[in-house]
């Protein structure tokens, strides 16, 4: 056997039984190379080192090398050797062992930690996750387990600060989708605050469309199936809120995760998602804030970042048959696959972070604000536009509408409560509904 030949006492020694009880029963592996403890003719154990000096038995690594090509045999007359030779080994394999109970300690503790502490976060959860909680313990470092964890903490710390703003209590509605996965729809509906909030979250898996995944070569993707199959797992976070107030704005954010899984194993994955402001009356306090607190965030991770995903949002949320934005924007992304998996997922992380700051300071501060008949038509018009934009335009309802066994009623909980269609509806010039129209029509830097 290649490598260094050590040979201690004989078959019977306590040292030899230590050595091969520590690597279980008389086997273990260095540094790919097979370690095998065998008595010979002479009552002799060969213990063989690879290159390496690494037992993965013990998954322990040897403090300094021995020299290749030497062996030390216990054959030598010398019994002041062989008695030398078998401390020095005895001593070290209690390192070893020693060593390897530390770590496998330190190890048991680390995945009791982190099983422990996902358990823990599910107890705030507005209900139990999608995916089971053991599998997610198990699957706890996998990317799909952390960004379930995080839609799942989004939605809840979104839906508590409504909460207490509104006084209301979100309706919370599991689902299940038979192709694989399912949902949990929150929604909060004739609240005193806000005539329709809803935030949802679902986790769904399967074989995409065709239909669903032109669109996704249609952005460039290049997606090779087996057999005509395209296994994928998507997850994110969405929420529409649409106030009573026209004096506080309608708000939107949604983050999401992809999977797909390719012919030969290989996987593709990408975030997407954003947060956008749809106010009915322009106020430049308002717009400073919101964009200043999603800015800080983006500008965490890269300075392109803001200035980047905010003109995207200008041109993604824009309604072409009207010619004009659906409202002052924010940021939006999507196919984001880079620098690397875990810094977009910090980045996600950041965002998702902002949904409750950036806004509901605003609605706190319009929580009191009188408004007129007049005002709420205007909203009510502003909410048709709403609706086309979402039907006609949004990537994720027509995702929703094209993958089998989608949840029609969480798709669409994007839609207000009510809206107004008025035929050849133009405001007045001069007027601040005009005044709005002219920053749809023309989209500014707000930061």
């Amino acid at each position: 056997m290649a490598g260094m030949a050590l040979c201690v006492g004989n078959g019977t020694s306590r040292s030899a039984a230590k050595l091969a009880y520590c690597c279980k029963g008389g086997r273990g592996i260095l540094n790919s190379r097979l370690c095998i403890f065998s008595e010979r003719p002479s009552n002799t154990v060969v213990f063989s080192v690879g290159a390496g000096g690494f037992c993965r038995a013990t998954g322990v690594r040897f403090a300094s090398r021995l020299a290749w090509g030497r062996t030390v045999d216990a054959r030598f007359r010398n019994n002041t050797l062989v008695a030398a030779g078998a401390a020095m080994v005895a001593g070290v394999i209690a390192g070893f062992c020693h060593f390897q109970k530390v770590e496998m300690a330190s190890r048991i503790a680390k995945d009791i930690e982190g099983e422990r502490a996902i358990l823990e976060k599910c107890k705030e959860f507005m209900s139990a996750p999608v995916t089971d909680i053991e599998v997610l313990q198990q699957r706890k470092e996998d990317m799909s387990t952390r960004m379930e964890m995080l839609i799942m903490e989004t939605q809840a710390a979104f839906c508590r600060a409504l909460e207490e703003v509104d006084g209301g209590k979100f309706k919370v509605d599991r689902w299940q989708r038979k192709e694989g996965g399912g949902g949990i729809s929150c929604v909060l509906q004739d609240g005193k605050v806000f005539e329709k909030a809803g935030v949802n979250v679902s986790v769904v898996y399967g074989s995409l469309t065709e239909e669903a995944a032109k669109q996704m070569r249609s952005r460039g993707k290049v997606l090779k199936g087996k057999d005509g199959k395209l296994p994928f797992r998507a997850m994110g976070v969405s929420s529409v809120i649409h106030p009573h107030n026209p004096h506080i704005p309608t708000v939107h954010f949604n983050y999401r995760y992809f999977e797909i899984e390719e012919e030969d194993g290989s996987k593709q994955w990408w975030f997407g998602g954003g947060t956008d402001l749809t106010p009915v009356y322009i106020n430049q306090d308002d717009a400073a804030h919101f964009h200043g607190t999603l800015k800080e965030a983006c500008d965490k991770h890269h300075a392109q970042y803001y200035p980047d995903f905010k003109k995207w949002c200008d041109r993604y949320f824009y309604v072409r048959h009207r010619d004009e934005t659906r409202g002052i924007g924010g940021i939006f992304f999507d196919d984001l696959d880079r620098p690397s998996q875990e810094e977009a997922f910090g980045f996600v992380r950041s965002c998702a972070q902002t949904v409750v700051p950036c806004y509901v300071p605003i609605v706190r501060k319009h929580l009191s604000d009188p408004f007129t008949a007049a005002e709420k038509e205007w909203q009510q018009v502003r909410r048709g536009r709403y609706v086309e934009f979402n039907l006609v335009y949004d990537r994720g309802v027509k995702f929703g509408l094209a993958t089998p066994g989608s949840r029609i009623e969480s798709i669409l909980m994007s839609l207000p409560l009510t809206a107004r269609w008025e035929y050849m509806h133009e405001p007045p010039k001069g007027s601040r509904e005009a005044e709005m129209l002219e920053v749809l029509r023309n989209p500014k830097d707000w930061v």
